[in-house]
């Protein structure tokens, strides 16, 4: 999570600029990637396995760079080329977990998609080699020790650094929702913590993490970054963690607020909701209509509320303070998202929604396989199954 590689959406080499363009009458196209994490465990214990890296050498053969290692030695990430059209994001994403779990069983292990791991680890986790985790130990100390958590971002292309941030501006009211979405962390060192994502809880402990500003300008995300990076909260550019941001390298922005997916079709969904939402943004920019600018303080109260209710529960409506049901929230975010896709997304979209309104998100599937029998091995062995099911 904490790694800044060569990413899952448009190349260095791709031109900016092609956001806006059309192809006949339909919605603008943009290029989407993924990069998602994944958890190494062993099969017969059931715990993670400190040999994440011999899984990324293995897979990595077939894979090249598209995966990689991660802060600890229990993780894996993986990293699709950018598609314009969900179903090829789709087959994509199938072929990097199927590559994977391939990869970890000739090796004897297993690889899991989860927020967070669902037996303990140990404390403080072994971290992966490299001069840039060690700088990170050093520099966050503790912090590093409770970051065995596993994250799934979503890259969508932006033309410029100025329509990124205007874009951004727009899709912060919709951080909650994304979050209860993709809630799939509720157990931390074998307990039910009570939460659907406990990942974002852990992480929301960094610096520079959660929900990003409103940013006024271009200027004023460089002044503010530059004096993070001056202050040494940040040690470099990599290191804005805000689960809104613009990459560095690349000409996207990242949306990285969600948990490791419990399957390809929860993360086609993220992708697929983060896609509709970024349209409508970006439509709302080129017609220059102000965005939505919730208090710091409900913003955070939203992502507490979700973070515990995921999608069945309350969520905050962030102008009033009230609740409401969270398929309300998620009725008005699905009106929102949905208009600005293709039909072939669409189509895919909201098949994938009727199967989540259905069985919940990850963490409702996680105690769901937890209660069958009471027994937390189950529920990695579900998981395991689940990576490319």
């Amino acid at each position: 999570m904490k790694s800044e590689k060569p990413t899952s959406a448009p190349a260095p080499g791709q031109p900016r600029g092609a956001t806006s363009h059309r192809r006949g009458a339909g919605p603008p196209v943009v290029l989407v990637g993924v990069e998602e994490e994944y958890l190494v465990v062993d099969p017969m214990s059931r715990r993670l396995s400190t040999r994440a890296d011999k899984v990324v050498a293995e897979a990595a053969g077939e894979l090249g760079s598209r995966v990689s290692t991660e802060l600890t030695r229990y993780q894996v990430e993986v990293r699709t080329h950018p598609h314009a059209g969900l179903t090829a994001l789709g087959e994509d994403l199938q072929h990097l977990r199927h590559t994977v779990a391939r990869a970890a069983s000739r090796l004897g292990l297993r690889v899991i998609s989860s927020g967070t791991p669902v037996l303990g680890q140990h404390t403080p986790p072994p971290l992966s080699a490299g001069e840039r985790y060690a700088q990170s130990l050093a520099t966050f100390r503790a912090l590093d020790h409770e970051q065995t958590v596993c994250a799934c971002h979503i890259h969508v292309e932006m033309p410029d650094l100025a329509t990124a941030l205007a874009t951004s501006n727009h899709l912060r009211p919709w951080l909650p929702g994304l979050l209860a979405l993709s809630g799939n962390s509720p157990y931390w060192h074998g307990q039910d913590t009570g939460y659907d994502s406990w990942r974002s809880l852990a992480w929301g402990r960094w610096p520079v993490a959660g929900p990003p500003p409103y940013f006024e300008s271009a200027a004023h995300f460089e002044d503010l970054v530059g004096r993070l990076i001056t202050s040494r909260t940040l040690m470099d550019r990599s290191g804005v963690y805000w689960d809104i941001r613009p990459s560095h390298h690349v000409p996207t922005l990242e949306v990285r607020v969600a948990d490791a997916a419990y399957s390809s079709d929860d993360t086609l969904l993220l992708a697929a909701a983060v896609k509709g939402l970024a349209l409508a943004a970006l439509a709302a920019v080129r017609e220059g209509r102000a965005a939505p600018r919730p208090e710091a303080e409900m913003l955070r109260a939203g992502y507490w509320r979700a973070a515990r209710d995921g999608v069945r529960g309350q969520s905050i409506d962030l102008a009033t303070g009230r609740l409401r049901p969270a398929a309300r929230s998620f009725a008005h975010m699905w009106d929102t998202a949905l208009p600005a896709l293709s039909p072939q997304d669409l189509a895919l979209a909201d098949k994938t929604r009727r199967r989540l309104a259905g069985q919940g998100n990850g963490a409702d599937r996680q105690r769901a396989a937890y209660r069958q029998r009471h027994r937390h091995h189950d529920i990695v062995d579900h998981l395991i199954h689940r990576l490319t099911g």
